[in-house]
């Protein structure tokens, strides 16, 4: 019998040779805990070694216990044969699902030959409580917190409850816990963990950052490990403030100057092998008890944590610990209509196998050189004998500070998350960890002698770890658990003498699972992608923050909707973005303008006013498409339809048959050439439009994808009237972007001068097709290219421009223009630009960052230089993903990985790797794990030949565009690939040869131009 593409049919039952089901999820998680949904939605992939491979139908059987899988029964549903290709976001259509039940399910698939191929091992769905209103399933437990604790008050509280056990032995165990606070949960003594790859880690500031008046969110945890005592239980935890109760929420409807009382909500559900139950809830009673006596000091996101270890409590977490003396808790419930909802997605943790040694340890021991110095600050005295500078021996250095000596520890890496330290020292000693990103220099801009730890971009964020030691001659070991710092470098002083023995970065991310990844052979370019994904996971943290170390840290909607394609490329994170979706529609209706405008930041509301903010605001419209285009999931249309809708008709209600956008009070941010605000806004408006009428037509909205498709045509008409001018005598046409306002703060530009024909502008209106003919469409390109290029005789025709401050082959772009830009020259035939710029080192440019030794992605083109040291300390993180958003480029147009919006989720999709034409990359290697495996571009140029690697999964197509100065010496083997079976040849242009791929592995070769 014949696999390949054109095998003839065998009889239904027989096995599908070489072929497999995996990657089994439901709700976008493989095995999830705790889930809410009424009618999960699940997921599988189709791996086969025969190319051409596809389903052609399913069967999901869904069973209250794997043996009942294994002899093929469903005891809960059984979907029949249903003839699709399906294999994302394919819904439970059963009986109702009952709370607190694991339910174990599996698929069978059939091939194109309509044989079956075996069914998957079983994998798990466990349901929450199937409720909202923080009744429904709680079993009466409360919120409770420290009776007569104020707010503010020193001590974070400690609460626990012991009880004993009803039952025999324990079949399995479920803890449902919330906060309003964050929290670390403990059973019996040991701190409650989560799975993690092959082994467990602990979560970090669960339950994360909601607009706590409106939706509260809990976490399930599998316990049945921790209640191993046969007789009794404790459950404990430590509550700290997180972003509950702290001035990162300030202006929120939640938030109190004087402080909000902190609480905990949990309900323990046991089961036992009688089949009895139990239950422990959080109530008011002498059952709980409450002290803020403990070691926790002081904690707060900002300013960081006090740890006085004196104080340990040993034992309270545990059975038989007396608490007797210790307060009772109270009922507090300050939000009674706030929603509780199981988290949608997984939390926030640590994450081992990105912890970080040092890889330098220097001491010093006072300052010299003052007056000598450029900026008068001096220089730090290094004591050689105690200064470690081999990255081997530093991993592992101790050393013994004094009084007046300080560390300087380099991790190697800006990082999220805590310092982990071991101490040894006197009780009393107190030990102060200062962390911060970068070291200074002699600059102006510098707050210290150089040599020391730069704090000044922190602004108001006190951001230090201290620790006071009990004097255990053993050793002291802690890293602080109810806050954060972004962070390379650590400063350490102490107030009597103490040895550190050991210091770790700790990395705590949500950007749990990497799915993708592009590598070339250029250093700088490989330590720029490098800088990306360390930028994404310190700002991918419960929520997409603009940066992670000053006293910021907020949920900006430009970035997060900018980075959103890289964000999905690089990490699965379908279930992250769409929760942060649902955070910005509850946001959109407590702060948004006439509750319609989607928020500058969600959740709270600590910067965001009621003022117009395109390019933000509409990060409410393009999450959602970004998350189905990458997914092929439409769940988030669908639940975002009503608050997308309501921000576009606001839009239209307040400027009418003007066909303007909102307004943009943030323009195209930090660009160094300005564009108006009401340009970039009415762009945002088309833009938002057109997302609309592709999201309505994939979810059958018919006559809403049709009013979208005439409004966009209205916007684009309105806007090439009001900005495309031609020259009556030359026929020159101008874009107008100077016609407006510029923003209201300019960083980068200080004189906030608009230009015509600024990048921005072109790069939009090309993107979106804002002109009337071919001609135009050629010279908005020359311009670009011009632009771009900056040229000596561009320069003397623009002498007013910004450009004439900048090299040649410079980008300008700020926020808005920074994910388009290498898009559209690629697009437009200019690939050559989009790498020039790529390489560029000079400012403005993404490599101008590396060579000046960034290990994350900067908030500005310029954060620091060696040349002119530090930017602005009033806006100036070294950890700010933003610009970051280059990489969606590198795998689509430098590796070739690019989705196809017609078919979403990558069901069928586009190989289109672009050579670089400077000769200076010769080998890329790209892959993505779609929602149908693993999808692999590599390939090599030198003297030209270009040899290709590709890997289309299973059940999915791509049509490859491959470079070629014949389709004839396109080959597979010794084979043109135009012959070979199951494979067709599509066309030959500019250099291009077109094919349609089914899936499997192909390795070919092809003779370059």
């Amino acid at each position: 019998m014949n696999d390949g593409v054109d095998g003839t049919a065998s009889t239904e039952g027989t096995p599908s040779a070489g072929t497999t089901v995996s990657g089994l999820t439901a709700e976008h998680r493989t095995d999830p805990l705790g889930i809410d949904a009424a009618h999960p939605r699940f997921g599988w992939r189709m791996a086969s070694t025969v190319r051409g491979r596809h389903q052609t139908a399913y069967r999901i059987l869904v069973a209250t216990s794997p043996e009942q899988l294994a002899h093929g029964r469903a005891d809960v549903w059984d979907s029949g044969r249903v003839d699709a290709s399906d294999s994302v976001a394919v819904r439970y259509s059963g009986p109702e699902l009952h709370a607190s039940t694991r339910y174990h399910w599996t698929v069978t698939i059939w091939d194109e030959h309509g044989r079956t191929v075996p069914a998957a091992p079983p994998a798990h769905f466990e349901t929450g409580l199937l409720g909202t209103d923080g009744v429904t399933g709680w079993d009466g437990a409360r919120w409770i917190g420290m009776t007569g604790k104020r707010p503010n008050t020193a001590g974070a509280p400690l609460l626990r409850r012991e009880t004993a056990l009803t039952g025999g032995p324990v079949s399995e165990a479920r803890l449902y816990l919330s906060a309003l606070g964050v929290y670390d949960a403990y059973v019996n003594g040991r701190r409650v963990p989560v799975p993690q790859g092959d082994g467990t880690t602990y979560e970090f500031l669960p339950p994360g950052w909601t607009n706590y008046d409106t939706t509260v969110n809990y976490f399930t945890y599998d316990v049945t490990d921790l209640v191993t005592d046969p007789s009794r239980v404790t459950l404990a935890a430590v509550l700290g403030n997180g972003w509950y109760n702290g001035r990162i929420s300030e202006n929120s409807t939640y938030y109190s100057a004087d402080g909000n009382p902190l609480a905990l909500k949990a309900k323990l559900l046991i089961r036992y092998a009688d089949g009895s139950t139990q239950t422990i809830v959080t109530a008011p009673g002498d059952d709980w008890r409450a002290t803020d006596t403990g070691p926790y000091r002081a904690d707060d996101l900002y300013d960081g944590q006090t740890y006085d270890a004196r104080k340990e409590l040993p034992g309270w977490t545990a059975n038989g610990f007396d608490a007797s003396t210790w307060a009772t808790v109270e009922e507090h419930d300050p939000f009674p209509d706030a929603q509780l909802v199981a988290h949608p997605g997984e939390s926030a943790r640590l994450m081992p196998e990105w912890d970080r040694t040092p890889h330098s340890v220097t001491v010093h021991t006072g300052v010299t050189g003052q007056d000598g110095s450029a900026n008068g600050r001096g220089r730090i005295v290094v004591d050689p004998a105690r200064t470690v500078t081999d990255p081997t021996r530093a991993a592992t250095a101790s050393v013994t500070l004094h009084p007046g000596d300080t560390a300087v520890i380099d991790l190697g890496q800006n990082l999220v998350g805590v310092p982990r330290y071991t101490l040894r020292g006197p009780a009393g000693a107190q030990v102060a960890f200062e962390p911060g990103e970068i070291l200074n220099d002699d600059s102006a801009g510098a707050d210290g002698p150089v040599g020391s730890v730069y704090r000044a971009n922190l602004r108001t964020a006190e951001a230090t770890s201290t620790y006071i030691l009990k004097g255990d001659p053993a050793g002291e070991t802690h890293q602080d658990s109810l806050t954060f710092y972004g962070f390379r470098y650590v400063s350490v002083t102490t107030t009597e003498t103490v040895t550190l023995t050991e210091l770790t970065g700790r990395v705590a991310t949500s950007a749990l699972h990497d799915i993708g990844s592009v590598t070339t052979d250029d250093t700088d370019v490989n330590q720029l992608i490098s800088n990306v994904r360390w930028g994404q996971r310190g700002n991918y943290l419960w929520i997409p923050t603009d940066c992670p170390q000053r006293d910021e840290r907020l949920g900006w909607t430009g970035d997060t909707q900018l980075f959103a394609p890289t964000g999905l490329y690089n990490t699965d994170a379908v279930a992250y973005l769409s929760h942060f979706q649902d955070t910005l529609i509850d946001s959109q209706r407590v702060y948004g303008a006439d509750g319609a405008q989607f928020t500058w930041v969600a959740p709270g509301h600590r910067y965001s006013q009621a003022l117009p903010a395109s390019g933000w605001a509409d990060c409410g419209v393009v999450v959602p498409w970004t998350v189905w285009q990458m997914s092929g999931d439409t769940t988030i249309i669908d639940r975002s339809w009503t608050a997308m809708t309501r921000y576009l008709d606001w839009i239209r209600h307040r400027t009418g048959d003007t066909y303007a956008g909102q307004g943009a009070i943030f323009g195209d941010w930090l660009a160094f050439q300005i564009t108006s605000t009401q340009l970039i806004s009415d762009v945002y408006y088309g833009h938002s439009a057109r997302l609309m009428a592709d999201m309505a037509r994939a979810t059958g909205r018919t006559a809403e994808a049709s009013a979208y498709d005439e409004l966009f045509a209205h916007i684009k008409r309105t806007f090439i009237t009001k900005y495309l001018t031609t020259d009556p005598d030359t026929g020159r046409i101008t874009v107008r972007s100077s016609l407006g306002d510029p923003p209201p703060h300019t960083p980068g530009n200080s004189t906030g001068k608009t230009e015509d024909n600024t990048q921005t502008a072109l790069l939009w209106i090309l993107e979106l097709g804002f002109y009337d003919t071919e001609a135009q469409h050629r010279q908005l390109v020359t311009l670009l290219a011009d632009n771009i290029g900056n040229s000596a005789a561009y320069k003397k025709a623009h002498p007013d421009s910004t450009r004439v401050e900048y090299p040649e082959n410079t980008l300008s772009v700020g926020f808005l223009g920074v994910n388009v830009i290498a898009p559209v020259l690629t697009d437009e035939g200019r690939v050559d630009l989009a790498y020039k710029l790529l390489h560029q080192k000079a400012m403005p440019s993404w490599l101008y960052s590396v060579a000046n030794g960034a290990t994350t992605v900067w908030e500005r083109w310029n954060s620091y230089s060696k040349e002119d040291g530090f930017g602005p300390v009033d806006m100036n993180s070294f950890n700010h993903y933003a610009y970051g958003a280059i990489m969606e480029w590198m795998y689509e147009s430098m590796a070739g990985i690019a989705r196809d919006p017609a078919h979403p989720g990558f069901k069928h999709f586009f190989l289109r790797p672009h050579i670089d034409p400077t000769g200076r990359i010769t080998r890329v290697t790209g892959s993505h794990v779609s929602p149908y495996g693993e999808i692999v571009s590599e390939w090599t140029a030198r003297d030209g030949q270009l040899t290709y690697r590709a890997v289309v999964p299973a059940n999915s197509t791509a049509t490859l565009r491959i470079p070629t100065s014949d389709p004839s010496t396109v080959r597979e083997g010794r084979t043109p690939l135009a012959e070979t079976p199951g494979v067709e040849f599509l066309d030959f242009a500019d250099g291009t040869a077109s094919y349609q791929l089914p899936s499997g592995s192909y390795a070919l070769t092809s003779t370059l131009a």
